[in-house]
């Protein structure tokens, strides 16, 4: 799979938790400034994913996130670092 491709999958995720209302709300917004993050096409392609993963890995943490939030953003986490 390219990156492109990856990159759109992951955006998709991103969308899917920053919409769903079992999630916190600070988490739903940390996945929509993740894919923010994604997809500003100015920043080099290195920095953008790192930047997201910082931002999904404290999400990842919020002790306030539900068992299947916290596995979507591993998830995210996991896609990203292969695009690295």
């Amino acid at each position: 799979m390219d990156t492109e491709a990856r990159l759109k999958q992951v955006m998709d995720v991103l969308d899917q938790i920053a919409e769903d209302t079992s999630v916190p709300r600070n988490i739903r917004r940390g996945a929509a400034e993740a894919k923010a993050r994604l997809a500003k096409k100015g920043e080099a392609l290195d920095l953008r994913v790192t930047s997201a993963i910082m931002i999904m890995d404290d999400l990842a943490n919020d002790p306030n996130i539900p068992l299947h939030g916290r596995t979507l953003i591993w998830n995210v986490i996991s896609q990203l670092e292969t695009v690295k």
